[in-house]
């Protein structure tokens, strides 16, 4: 009997492992073609026609138009691949800082570790909305400042999980061997760590990356982003709320349903990554 139920919850478990992939592969696909679109459109989407204004869905508008009578499909994918961008510079920059101070906590001194762990307890103990506003609103806003805001608050727990990684290492056989023979830390933190900790960062980075375009979507709904001037899907959920309650459904439906698809895009992609990384990922 425990023979036959092992064997029948086996194979959900390589069904499971093998949606989670082909999610993944969808999801790597529509990012890629949301990215190529904004490319392939070039300026359609900005023009301004009036007499095309605030016109529903329909076959030559299938995201409707705006105020200014500018196509709304065209916007929401230039949002979404501006937003993308700024994601994918966000999170890799905390990936880094996540990866410096983590080394520097396991590999360093007691007084680095501890100053570390201090750092990262701050940071996560502020309000982290708060935080962004404020680092946004002191750099004068724009797509710099987004992208430094949410950079310099989302690394804090990444950095746990890595600094947790390499303190499970420093006992491993040639991490030992490689200390006995007179390697400094940072030759076995650049060796031995680095190496290990790849793909722990590439899943991270992946996971990092829906939090980056949300809080990039708050800020710049909130006043404190992007530029009016650039369609970026926190500016185009801004610009709705004066026309939702006259029944211009589209101009915020679209782009949240957008901005919704695309993270959910990147969590089927972590979790593929997570199972490609991790055997064990594709028997639980």
């Amino acid at each position: 009997m425990t023979i036959a139920f092992e064997k029948s919850a086996e194979a959900p478990s390589i069904n499971n492992a093998g949606l989670v992939l082909g999610g993944f592969s969808i999801a790597v696909l529509l990012l890629a073609a949301v990215t190529l679109g904004a490319w392939l459109m070039g300026a359609s989407g900005l023009l301004s026609d009036f007499q095309a204004r605030l016109q529903p869905p329909s076959s030559s508008h299938l995201f409707g138009t705006d105020m200014l009578g500018r196509d709304m499909l065209a916007r929401t994918i230039k949002g979404l691949a501006l937003s993308l961008r700024i994601g994918f510079l966000a999170a890799g920059i905390s990936v880094i800082i996540a990866t410096g101070l983590a080394i520097l906590a396991a590999s360093g001194s007691r007084m680095a570790d501890a100053a570390v762990s201090l750092v990262v307890d701050m940071t996560m103990g502020l309000p982290h909305l708060v935080l962004l506003i404020l680092i946004s609103f002191a750099l004068g806003g724009g797509t710099t400042a987004v992208v430094i805001a949410v950079a310099v608050t989302h690394w804090p727990r990444l950095t746990r999980i890595l600094r947790a990684e390499i303190l499970q290492l420093q006992a491993a056989e040639y991490v030992t061997v490689s200390r006995n023979f007179g390697k400094s830390r940072w030759y076995i933190a650049r060796h031995h760590f680095l190496p290990h900790l790849v793909p722990q960062m590439i899943v991270g980075f992946v996971l990092l990356f829906p939090h980056a375009i949300l809080h990039e979507a708050g800020l710049t709904f909130l006043g404190f982003g992007i530029e009016p001037s650039k369609p970026a899907i926190g500016i185009l959920l801004s610009e709705s709320m004066r026309y939702l309650m006259a029944g211009k459904w589209w101009l915020g439906c679209f782009p949240g349903l957008m901005l919704l698809i695309a993270v959910l895009c990147f969590d089927f992609i972590g979790n593929g990554l997570r199972t490609l990384t991790d055997p064990r990922g594709s028997q639980q």
